[in-house]
């Protein structure tokens, strides 16, 4: 038996206990939401996110199977799993880029006002659907007919947290951003992303350019059925020197272990570039799709290299090209903001929407706060700075 059912039999929640009671549908995404689910609920989030602790559920809304994180503090996780990190850890860390120092100092002390009132209202027990602890979250096309009923499920079960979905944009997830409106969610903003649109003749240039690297320096691009286990210590270590040295420890830790799932499974497809002279693996990107749109949530390379070699320009070469392969619409996620609009990317704010209503005022005033700052002053500067 599940842990919780709904009102109906079409909406269950399952833990680690039952899975093997889920009723993945016989599809090749049931298949994938199997290969992935399946081994995350048998042994821990921590086994594949070294920097990630977390109870971890599946939501089953009819067809649709939602991975569900249920934390109560943390507030040392990643911030795919910590509101907390997110909104005022990883924030802080953000502002040199802002370059204005005064305004550096003072965003910073009223980061760390908030940051006091966030911890007091315990901003990190939430339950988080759809969370895959990813910097971007994929949503299915359409929200499903059995949203409320699931809400009213997790509600139930976790009384005193509040209710979270990340990673929802405007321009990709207008029903799931309706149905959540419709139950009264508050949105409130996370990130500026960037979303591939065709490019203009000047981007095409831009584009054509950077792929013609690849020739130029000797790199071949090495597919998923080419790379091997030998291969995941490399590959780990091109995301590491990228995502957790160059930029923040505040990303996701992938332990080696995610990288043999995504191998071993495809829940992840990666590609590398490998330098023909050398045989060594310099560059790595690991994309997922749903409904139509993919994202990549590991990409890195060796950033020990010389800077002219261009390998983040070949990197995004190539994942623009297998984007139009594939005849996805390509989520590129935030950074880099100048060198994705020049490549024909469009910015738009994304959202994580939080239900509340349930929870005491003390509980709430954080979420009121945090909602009030980021749109009258976070998406302001997001959109001038071009963060």
């Amino acid at each position: 038996m599940p842990l919780h059912s709904g009102h109906t039999p079409d909406v269950e929640l399952y833990d680690r206990h039952s899975a093997q009671r889920i009723p993945f549908p016989p599809t090749a995404e049931g298949r994938r939401a199997a290969d992935l689910l399946l081994p995350w609920l048998e042994r821990s989030a921590s086994h594949y996110v070294a920097n990630v602790t977390t109870d971890l559920y599946v939501l089953r809304l009819g067809d649709m199977l939602l991975p569900v994180t249920v934390n109560s503090g943390q507030y040392e996780n990643s911030y795919v799993c910590s509101p907390y990190t997110h909104y005022v850890t990883y924030a802080k860390e953000e502002l040199y880029k802002l370059n204005r120092p005064s305004l550096e100092s003072m965003l910073g002390l009223l980061l760390g006002g908030v940051g006091l009132l966030l911890k007091a209202g315990r901003l990190n027990q939430a339950v988080q659907v759809n969370n895959g602890l990813l910097s971007t979250n994929l949503y299915p096309a359409q929200a499903s007919t059995f949203l409320p009923e699931g809400l009213r499920l997790l509600r139930t079960a976790f009384p005193e947290h509040a209710i979270l979905f990340r990673s929802l944009t405007p321009s990709l997830n207008e029903s799931w951003i309706r149905s959540l409106r419709e139950e009264r969610f508050r949105f409130v903003p996370s990130r500026q992303v960037y979303v591939f649109r065709p490019p203009n003749a000047k981007a095409r240039w831009l584009i054509k350019r950077d792929r013609q690297l690849l020739a130029k320096n000797g790199y071949a691009v090495v597919t998923c059925d080419e790379l091997s286990a030998e291969d995941i210590p490399r590959l780990k270590s091109l995301y590491d020197m990228l995502y957790l040295e160059k930029h923040s420890r505040c990303n996701p830790w992938f332990t080696e272990a995610f990288f043999a799932q995504a191998l071993q499974s495809g829940t992840l497809r990666l590609h590398a570039l490998r330098h023909q002279e050398t045989g060594r693996l310099d560059a790595v990107l690991g994309f997922y799709g749903i409904d139509g749109v993919m994202t990549t949530p590991v990409f890195g390379y060796d950033t020990s290299l010389t800077k002219e070699l261009g390998l983040y320009r070949m990197l995004s070469a190539v994942l623009i090209g297998l984007s139009e392969q594939l005849g996805l619409q390509l989520h590129e996620s935030s950074g880099a903001a100048e060198f994705k609009r020049n490549r024909g990317a469009a910015a738009d704010i994304e959202y994580s929407a939080v239900f509340d209503a349930h929870l005491p005022w003390s509980r709430r005033a954080g979420w009121i706060a945090l909602d009030r700052l980021l749109n009258r002053i976070g998406v302001p500067l997001m959109r001038k700075w071009k963060l």
